[in-house]
Parts: C-alpha cells; structure tokens; sequence
C-alpha cells in the first residue's frame, strides 16, 4: 500500500512536470499567427532559474519565458548543454534584430554551498547564423502532399513547413486518415531545430521548417515513398 502510494505521487509529480513544460512550449507561440509572443523589454535583463535543456549554443530557461537564450562562445570549453538541469543566474539583452533571442553576457552556476559562481562573461559579438525569428518563420508556407506520386506539389517551393512526426532520419507525413503518404529525407539538422525538437519531446507530430532540396529519383520514391531531401531549420507546434 506505502509503495502503491509513493508510485502515485512519483506519477502524479511527473504529470505536473509534464504539464508545466508543455504549458511553457505553447506559451512561446501563437496558435493564430504561428509567430511566437516575444517580450517588449529592452536593456539588460536578468533570470534566475533551472535549465531544462542546453544545446549547442542555446538553452531553456523557464524564467526567461519568450526568449531563446543564446550563449556567444564557450562555457568553460563546453557548449550550452553543460548548463542542462543546473541552476542559474543569467544577465543579457535582446539582440537588436532578433527580439526572441537573449544575448547572455554573464552566467553564474549555484555550487553546492548555494553560492553563485562566474561560468560564462561574453567577449564576443552576437552573430546570426542558424536562429530563425518569427517574423521569418511567418514567411515559410504550409505544404501539403497528397501523394508520393505528385512531384509538383513540393518542386520548386523552396522553404517550407510541413507537419509529420521525426522518425531517424526522415519526417514522416500521414494524411488525414493516418495513413502513411510519404518520408521526407533529412539531410541535416541545425543546433537552432534541434533545440526546437527536442523541446518539442512531449509532442509525437508538430510542424518542420524545412528547406527542400532534390527530388528522390522515381523508382526510388515508387517503392520506399522517401519523397524528396531536405534540410530541417526550426519546428514549432504552429
């Protein structure tokens, strides 16, 4: 009965837990535009807190809610997952022309005394490389595909989102009905996506921001349905 009881409040503790991540994905974005809400402060900010996840140059800071917070270098050799599930405190800006992104200047960790210590000072210039702001998202148009057969739905379009689930290497796209219309070939994914996917984790299918790339040849394509190759560059729920 005691251990009957402790696995219902160790369920019940990751339901909420669950919850409470899945409320901070969606509260980043606009069902209706599909843009994410971003903040309309301006100067040095700061945010205490635990980061749930750290990737490349990037990391998910609750506290920071609107913002993806970027770290410009190092830390400590590492890049932005060393900070995964530590506390810390955080001091940054907006960048100018990316409101969504927080520009760390300093990071302290909390050590084990409960004392904040100095892990990051910023000493480079912020640059754009693989971040997509809302704004350019807005741009990439929803595609459909109806059939692996019917090439003229995705030659030619470029940028794109398409809604699938990420299985391996490929996003695979169903119709209404679930059935199984296509794979798309992914050919790389950018630090700035998979941040994105794997924020996305509580989600089986959301929407790809995809560049698409050539066309898989027609025999190919006839017997496995791997449709056309592509290059995923960010993924919302929107």
């Amino acid at each position: 009965m005691v251990l009957h009881r402790i696995s219902q409040r160790l369920l019940l503790g990751s339901i909420i837990l669950t919850l409470a991540f899945a409320g901070a994905v969606f509260a980043q974005e606009s069902p209706s535009s599909g843009i994410q809400e971003e903040p309309a402060v301006t100067g040095t900010m700061e945010f205490e807190g635990k980061v749930i996840l750290g990737l490349g140059k990037y990391f998910y800071l609750p506290a920071a809610k609107g913002y993806d917070v970027v770290v410009q270098g190092m830390i400590q050799g590492q890049d932005a997952s060393f900070l995964t599930d530590k506390e810390v405190r955080v001091k940054g800006a907006a960048a100018e022309n990316e409101p969504s992104a927080l520009v760390a200047d300093t990071i302290e960790v909390k050590n084990a005394s409960g004392q904040y210590e100095t892990v990051f000072t910023r000493t480079e210039d912020f640059t754009v490389d693989d971040h997509i702001d809302s704004r350019t998202r807005a741009e990439f148009a929803p595609l459909t595909i109806s059939a692996y057969n019917k090439a003229e739905e995705w030659e030619g379009k470029g940028k794109v989102k398409v809604h699938g689930q990420l299985v391996e290497n490929a996003i695979v796209i169903k119709d209404d009905k679930g059935r199984e219309v296509g794979k798309i070939l992914v050919d790389s994914v950018s630090d700035f996506a998979d941040y994105y996917i794997k924020k996305l984790s509580l989600f089986d299918r959301f929407w790809f921001y995809i560049n698409i790339k050539e066309t898989v040849d027609w025999g190919t394509r006839r017997r496995t349905r791997e449709l056309f190759h592509a290059d995923i560059l960010f993924a919302g729920l929107y």
